[in-house]
C-alpha cells in the first residue's frame, strides 16, 4: 500500500481539488436517476443460458443501447453468432486519449426462488444494499459507465467507447469474432473492465491477477451393462465407486492439488486471516480449510480443483445395481500465468494414469480460459489508483481474484499496448451468482465517482504519453 500512496501523491496535481469535488457533487446529484435506471435494468431477466427466454436478453441489450444513446453516443447492437452486444462511441477533444468501458448485461440464472429473501428480478433495498439478480454482476457495471458519462454532461475530456457484452455468463463465445470484426472500433489507450470486486467496504482495489480455468467432464466405465449388486458385488467394481476414488486422487491429504506440473504463484501480502475467510465464505464450524501456504495464494494464484457436478443415479431412483458408467464435471482454476491447454493436458494425463482397477476413463474438455497478470505500472495505472483515492479517501490495494474472467486475457492479447484496468462494483458480501446477490449503494456511488474522475484525469494527462507502455519506458 505504501507504493500506491506514493503514486497518488505524485499524480494528485493532474486535477485540482475543486475539479474533483465538482465531479463528486455531480455524481451525488445523479444518483437517484442512476439508481432508477439500474433497477429498471435489473428487472429484465436477461439470463443468457439457452434454457431461458432470449427475448429478455434482446430487451436488455436494447435498454442498454437506449441508455447510451441518451448520453450522445453513436450506438450499434452487434450479433456475431451469439447474444447481442452493444457498442457505443463518443469522440473526445482532438488528440485526446480513447478509453474503452466494458461491462456485460447478461446475468446468471436466479436459482431456487425460495432461497431469495425478495424476488430476484424485483430490486429491493435492505440495510443499504440493493438486492436482485444482476444488481451488482454486472448491471451496476453498466450503470457505472453511464454515471461517468452523465457526470461529464456531454463534455468528455477523452474519447469513449462503451462495449457491453451479452454472453459473459456463458463463456463469451462470440468475443473472438467481435474482436476480429470490430476490434478497430474498440481500440483504446485504456480499457476499464468493470466486472470485479473491491477489497472490502471502504477499501477500493485494482484487480491485477486472475486465475485461468479448465473445465472437463470425466466419465468412468467399468461394465457394459448394470448387474445385481448382491450377486457380483465384492468382485466387480461399480463405476461410481471407481469415479469417487479417481476424484479423490486429485488432492493430497492436506487438500493441495495433486496434479503434477501445474504452476503455482504467490499472492500479494495483504492482511487476510482464517476468520475473515470463514466469514466471507460461510465455512461451517468444525470444517477445516484445505491446502497449505498463505490463504490468499491458495485462492488467488495456486491451482484449485472442484467437482461441480456428478451424473449418476439419484438416491431417490437408485436400485441395488452395480452402475456401469458415471461422470463428473471438474472445474480447475489455474495460476494466472499458466497456459490453459497445457494445464488441460496435465489434468487429463493425471486422470488417465490414476484410473482405479483398470476402469476405462474418458476426459472431455468442456471449457477453458487463460488467466491474467497485469504489469500494472505506468501513468494510466497511476491515474486509476489516484481516482480511487479521490473517491474513497484511502489508497487502493492491488488484489488478485481466484475466479476466472477469460475475456480479460482476450482484451490483453488483442490490445497489448492498452492499460487493462480491472475494476468492480462488488464487495465480499455481494454473493454474485448466488441467492440474494446485492449491491452496496454507498460503495456504488464511490465507484461512479472514481470512474468519472478517472476520465477527467486521463483527459488532463499530457497527450505525449499515449500509452501506459510508452509512459513506463
Amino acid at each position: 500500500m505504501s507504493v500506491a500512496v506514493g503514486i497518488v501523491a505524485v499524480m494528485s496535481d493532474v486535477l485540482t481539488a475543486d475539479q474533483i469535488r465538482d465531479l463528486r457533487d455531480r455524481v451525488h446529484a445523479l444518483m437517484p436517476g442512476l439508481r432508477a435506471d439500474l433497477e429498471a435494468l435489473t428487472r429484465i431477466p436477461s439470463v443468457s443460458l439457452d434454457a431461458f427466454d432470449q427475448a429478455h436478453v434482446e430487451a436488455s441489450a436494447q435498454a442498454t443501447a437506449d441508455l447510451l444513446r441518451a448520453e450522445g453516443l453513436e450506438v450499434e447492437i452487434v450479433r456475431e453468432g451469439g447474444r447481442p452486444a452493444v457498442i457505443g462511441h463518443l469522440a473526445g477533444p482532438p488528440r485526446s486519449r480513447t478509453v474503452m468501458l466494458y461491462a456485460h448485461h447478461d446475468v446468471q440464472p436466479p436459482g431456487d426462488d425460495a432461497l431469495w429473501d425478495s424476488p430476484p428480478f424485483e430490486p429491493s433495498e435492505r440495510d443499504g444494499r440493493l438486492y436482485g439478480r444482476g444488481a451488482a454482476d454486472d448491471k451496476a457495471g453498466v450503470m457505472a459507465h453511464v454515471a461517468a458519462l452523465r457526470a461529464h454532461a456531454g463534455a468528455l475530456p477523452v474519447g469513449v467507447t462503451v462495449f457491453v457484452e451479452g454472453e459473459e455468463e456463458i463463456g463469451s463465445d462470440s468475443l473472438p469474432t467481435i474482436l476480429e470484426r470490430h476490434g478497430e472500433r474498440l481500440r483504446a489507450d485504456a480499457i476499464v473492465l468493470a466486472d470485479s470486486t473491491n477489497w472490502a467496504i471502504g477499501e477500493p482495489a485494482l484487480t491485477t491477477t486472475l486465475r485461468g480455468m479448465i473445465r472437463v467432464v470425466v466419465t468412468v466405465t467399468t461394465l457394459d451393462h448394470g448387474i445385481h449388486s448382491g450377486m457380483f458385488g465384492g468382485a466387480v467394481p461399480d463405476a461410481i465407486t471407481a469415479l469417487v476414488r479417481l476424484l479423490a486422487s486429485l488432492h493430497d491429504d492436506d487438500g493441495n492439488v495433486a496434479v503434477a506440473g501445474l504452476r503455482s504463484g504467490e499472492a500479494a501480502d495483504l492482511p487476510f486471516d482464517e476468520a475473515r475467510l470463514r466469514e466471507e465464505s460461510g465455512l461451517l464450524d468444525g470444517v477445516s480449510t484445505i491446502g497449505s501456504g498463505p490463504l490468499l495464494s491458495r485462492i488467488w494464484t495456486k491451482p484449485a480443483i472442484t467437482t461441480i457436478g456428478i451424473d449418476a443415479p439419484s438416491v431417490a431412483t437408485s436400485s441395488n445395481t452395480l452402475v456401469p458408467s458415471a461422470s463428473a464435471k471438474i472445474s480447475m482454476r489455474i495460476a494466472p500465468d499458466e497456459d490453459d491447454l497445457a494445464a488441460f493436458e496435465l489434468l487429463r494425463t493425471h486422470l488417465l494414469d490414476h484410473a482405479p482397477w483398470g476402469a476405462r476413463v474418458e476426459v472431455t474438455l468442456d471449457d477453458r480460459g487463460l488467466g491474467f497478470a497485469a504489469d500494472a505500472d505506468g501513468p494510466l495505472y497511476d491515474q486509476a489508483r489516484a481516482a480511487f483515492q479521490d473517491a474513497w479517501g484511502v489508497a487502493p490495494v492491488d488484489i488478485g481474484v481466484g475466479g476466472s474472467i477469460p475475456f480479460v486475457a482476450a482484451f490483453a492479447q488483442r490490445f497489448p499496448d492498452a492499460a487493462i484496468l480491472v475494476t468492480g462494483v462488488e464487495d465480499p458480501d455481494t454473493r454474485a451468482h448466488g441467492a440474494n446477490e446485492s449491491l452496496h449503494l454507498e460503495e456504488f456511488e464511490k465507484v461512479c465517482v472514481a470512474e468519472a474522475v478517472l476520465l477527467a484525469r486521463l483527459g488532463a494527462l499530457p497527450v505525449g504519453e499515449q500509452s501506459q507502455r510508452e509512459g513506463s519506458q
